[in-house]
Parts: C-alpha cells; structure tokens; sequence
C-alpha cells in the first residue's frame, strides 16, 4: 500500500483522503479534524436528522411556537422548545441520539426515564451539557422529539448539534446542522 504522509496542516482537502493500493491488503484509516460547530453542516445516512429551536410564548389562545432563525435575538426567561426531527429509511437496533445544548440554557426535564412516543420505546437521559436517548430498536419511519428549556445567561452561544450513531454498526450515523444563538441582557442590568 503506498500511502504518502502529509504534513499535518489547518487545511483539510478532499486530496488527502486518496490513497493508492498497489496490492490486497487490510487496513483502516482514520481522518479527523476540528470545526467550530456552528459551522457543521448537515449530514445524513440511512439516518437523517434535522434540528430546531423555537421560543414558546403564551397567547390568549394557548401556547405558540416560534421558531428561532439565523440572527433572531432570544432574552433571558425565554422558554426555548427542542425539537428534533428523525428519519429512518430501515429498521435499526441499538441507536443512540445525543443532542447538544448551549451553556446558556438549562432544561426542565432533568429525571432520566423510559419513554415511549409514536410506537417508539427509548430511555432519555439529561446530563450536563446533552440531553441523550437510547433506543434498543428503531423501526423505518419518521419521530419528532420535543423537550423544553429556559434562557438563563446572556451573550453569544454555540448550541451545538444532534448526532445519531448505531452502536452495533457505526457506519450508520448522522447529523444536524450547527445553531448559534444570541441571547440579549435583561433591559434592567
């Protein structure tokens, strides 16, 4: 196998991932880099997925949601709503989902527990910086997973991504694209 070896620099290229094999052989080769993760764009696989945030706010009418776009100015006390959309094109075991979440946010359900939603079963666990579901079987279709949070520092915040990994066949894994988030100070600071 001939394969060259680069100098390590801040520039990846698709270039660096062609290597020449001049005889059958086994091997494996790992390539990682950094990115901020505003900047991750979306990917799929048999796995798709798609995240939102929206600013829920009580109406005479009941609660609305509004979702929350690119440059939109969020406040502190604001409650946000999660939502998570899944698509499966075939039926999976062992599946984990893991959603990020920016600093300035904490959630509401923090009680780890099984659920069961849309003739889905799975185990949803917060912890201190993701929120993570657990399922032990997946079939073929289409889940919306929805959790509450409140704003509760100001600033600039990476809200990071959702990812999606089968445990048993790591080759099947996705995920969303990055969020950022803009939280103004409350007016009487």
């Amino acid at each position: 196998m001939t394969v060259s070896s680069q100098k390590v620099t801040s520039e990846v290229s698709p270039a660096g991932g062609n290597l020449e094999e001049a005889s059958a052989s086994w091997g494996s080769v790992y390539w990682q880099y950094f990115e901020n993760l505003e900047k991750i764009t979306f990917a799929e696989t048999p796995l798709k997925l798609s995240k939102r945030l929206f600013i829920q706010k009580n109406t005479d009418r009941g609660p609305v949601l509004q979702p929350i776009n690119d440059g939109d100015k969020i406040h502190i006390g604001d409650k946000i709503k999660v939502r998570i959309e899944l698509r499966v094109d075939r039926d999976m075991e062992y599946v984990h989902m893991k959603d990020m979440r920016a600093s300035c946010m904490e959630p509401t359900n923090v009680i780890s527990e099984y659920k069961y939603q849309d003739g889905l079963g799975y185990y949803e666990t917060t912890k201190d910086v993701s929120t993570n579901f657990f399922f032990g079987y997946v079939n073929k279709g289409t889940y919306v997973f929805e959790y509450p949070m409140f704003v509760t520092h100001s600033g600039n915040f990476s809200n990071g991504i959702t990812t999606i990994q089968c445990m048993y066949a790591p080759e099947f894994t996705a995920h969303s694209e990055g969020v950022r988030v803009q939280v103004e100070p409350d007016s009487c600071q």
